[in-house]
């Protein structure tokens, strides 16, 4: 009977850890990301601001959505796991003609990882409610380049 009313307290301590930690891994996440990529030389069109801090915590959108780790063509990423830059699989640098490469070179295309994703996403929302105001166009996300 002693070892169950220790029970209950050490879920609650194990519990309170792992959330903590999960809240140390989200506070070091940045408000607001510079889509950039050392793929290529020079862009095209001027860097997208992504925030993330918004879409994780005001719309609720689950960290897998983005951050991946597949293995056996499942996502086995989790919080708390490392994050690695989009660049290090998605290794592919055309920017012209991306969707001609071969199905499995398209999947490390670094353009399309992120249009598909982003695009993918906005496209679906606008769909459920046009009402809606994420960005589904070329300038809604890359703002006028300077200069």
């Amino acid at each position: 009977m002693k070892g169950k009313r220790w029970f209950g307290p050490s879920v609650c301590v194990a519990v309170a850890l792992f959330v903590g930690a999960l809240m140390a891994v989200a506070a070091d996440a940045p408000d607001v990301m510079t889509m950039n990529s050392t793929l290529w030389p020079s862009h095209t069109k001027a860097l997208v601001e992504f925030a993330h801090k918004k879409h994780a915590e005001e719309y609720k959108i689950a960290c897998t959505e983005c951050h991946h780790k597949y293995e056996g063509g499942q996502n086995v990423w989790k919080e708390g796991d490392p994050v690695q830059k989009c660049q290090e699989c998605h290794n592919e640098p055309t920017i012209k003609g991306e969707k001609k490469l071969p199905p499995e070179q398209q999947k490390l295309n670094l353009k399309l990882a992120f249009h598909n994703n982003c695009q993918g996403c906005h496209k679906k929302l606008k769909a459920e409610n046009p009402q809606t105001t994420a960005p589904t166009t070329c300038v809604q996300c890359h703002p006028k380049k300077e200069g």
